[in-house]
């Protein structure tokens, strides 16, 4: 009974206070911040204790089996950003926009063993919206890399384990390293930042559906090896041939399984399916055009003529003095767009479905559809409405590149009002969009190409003809809302010269 109080409460050792809380299912115990060797100082008038290597037996096989165990967590839970165990932090992956629950690991900076400073990127990841880089809080050494580029994180799950100065972590840790490789003879089974492997070797243990925890390590200090894996799915079973496995293991990329098989010369070539999953932008766009497609769309046509809009670019051209600004038809098709806006501003608004509401959009942000190697992305230009032809042809051309690059800020996609999609650029006469939600409207933009037109005298003159087809939420606009809207656009870019009328 003694001993047990003794235990849940507190003992005294070479004069500092060793905080051993009552422990409950869950709990880490407290923390220890002295030596174990040291003799323990028992206030009892009626109870001998007999001591082993300076620890009371009575209370040694307990003191042993949570030493081993707790790593120096002296809270109930630990917080967010540390493991138990001193100068050990974990590095989650933070909450990188609103409504963002994971996202797919792109890239590495650093790897185990590095000397990271403060605010040093990491890693580089994708969600659904952008491309971000992830920055380190601590400044240490890189003790394990839990993901491989291509695998996908929860928002709050650990990226990596850091190693750190005393200093940087919190109170609840206070035991050094060596402290703690004294305390553990078994650090091969019971590392302090789990068994140490390199992620590509985690990510062969995850295929075979193997806890690497159960693997016996023989790399340096307990390190899981390739061939450990591999050495452990044999011994259960879960594969044949060993020396198969580790061949067909390092085929493996990014995600994409592809198999082959071939039969004789006589017999051909077999081809089989290959199963691609979905990753970044691409995932995103199934959540999008999924809400998309239970919205009631309607479509509207229209020819529009554009010979007067291919003398202004011509012109703009002729007197552009920058070389790294080239003039397109597209600049001065979205600075029209926002003039029509501004007579018809329902066009450019968003709908709450919950509450039944519509919310007029004082700006006007239009996004800009762009095919990207890594997938539709719809960046968008903010304030268009109070930018001239020139700048949005610069700041079009920024989020071109940045697109291209995958460099988009969440800032650059988000915020969108209106979306124009020109797949003219591409080819195809018109398309049929969908609406990026919660926007209402959507315009598809068609190649331009010469057809003849009669003119009011009878003759026959070569026209440059765009066809527009604006998808619009039927919950919103009606037909005629829209057909007044395109009216209104499609006499501005004939006209070019009216733009003059509305600059302020």
């Amino acid at each position: 009974m003694i001993g047990r109080r003794v235990w849940s409460k507190w003992a005294w050792v070479t004069g500092h206070r060793w905080l051993c809380s009552r422990t409950a299912p869950g709990l880490s115990p407290a923390t220890v911040c002295s030596d174990h060797t040291s003799l323990f100082r028992v206030f009892s008038s009626s109870t001998s204790f007999r001591y082993v290597d300076g620890i009371p037996s009575l209370l040694r096989s307990s003191i042993t089996h949570h030493v081993k165990r707790s790593w120096c967590s002296s809270q109930a839970q630990a917080s967010s950003d540390v493991t138990s165990g001193n100068g050990i932090v974990d590095v989650p992956l933070a909450q990188t926009g609103e409504g963002i629950a994971e996202c797919e690991l792109l890239k590495w900076f650093v790897k185990e063993g590095d000397q990271v400073e403060a605010f040093q990127p990491i890693c580089e990841v994708q969600s659904d919206k952008a491309t971000i880089e992830i920055t380190s809080r601590y400044q240490g050494r890189v003790a394990q890399i839990h993901y491989v580029p291509g695998d996908i994180v929860k928002v709050g799950e650990i990226l990596l384990k850091m190693m750190v100065e005393e200093s940087e972590v919190p109170k609840q840790t206070c035991n050094s390293l060596e402290n703690t490789k004294s305390l553990d003879s078994d650090r091969n089974t019971q590392n302090i930042g789990g068994v140490l492997s390199t992620p590509p070797v985690r990510n062969l243990a995850k295929k075979y559906g193997i806890d690497i925890n159960e693997v016996y390590g023989t790399g340096d200090d307990g390190r899981v090896l390739k061939e450990d894996v591999l050495k452990f799915a044999l011994q259960k079973g879960i594969i044949e041939d060993s020396s198969a496995s580790s061949t067909s293991s390092s085929d493996e990329f990014s995600g994409l399984e592809e198999s082959y098989s071939h039969q004789s010369a006589k017999a051909g070539w077999i081809c089989e399916d290959k199963t691609v999953t979905l990753r970044g932008f691409q995932r995103a766009m199934v959540k999008s055009m999924t809400m998309a497609a239970k919205v009631p769309h309607f479509h509207f046509v229209e020819e529009i003529n554009c010979n007067a809009l291919g003398k202004l670019k011509e012109s703009f051209q002729k007197s552009n003095s920058d070389s790294s600004v080239k003039h397109t038809f597209l600049p001065s098709l979205i600075k029209t767009l926002s003039m029509a806006i501004s007579k018809y501003p329902l066009v450019n608004s968003c709908f709450t479905e919950e509450s039944l509401e519509v919310i007029l959009k004082g700006s006007h942000n239009i996004g800009i559809a762009m095919d990207t190697p890594y997938g539709l992305v719809v960046p968008n230009i903010k304030n268009v409405q109070s930018l001239s032809i020139l700048e949005i042809t610069k700041e079009l051309s920024r989020l071109l590149q940045l697109a291209l690059e995958n460099k988009l800020r969440p800032e650059d996609i988000s915020g969108g009002t209106i979306t124009l999609s020109n797949i003219g650029a591409i080819g195809g006469k018109y398309g049929s969009p969908l609406l990026n939600l919660p926007e209402v409207a959507i315009i598809a933009i068609g190649r331009i190409h010469k057809v003849p037109q009669y003119a009011d005298d009878g003759s026959v003159y070569p026209a440059s003809v765009m066809t527009v087809n604006i998808g619009a939420d039927h919950r919103v606009l009606d037909g005629a809302t829209v057909a007044r809207f395109c009216k209104e656009w499609k006499q501005l870019i004939e006209n070019p010269e009216l733009l003059m009328l509305h600059m302020t």
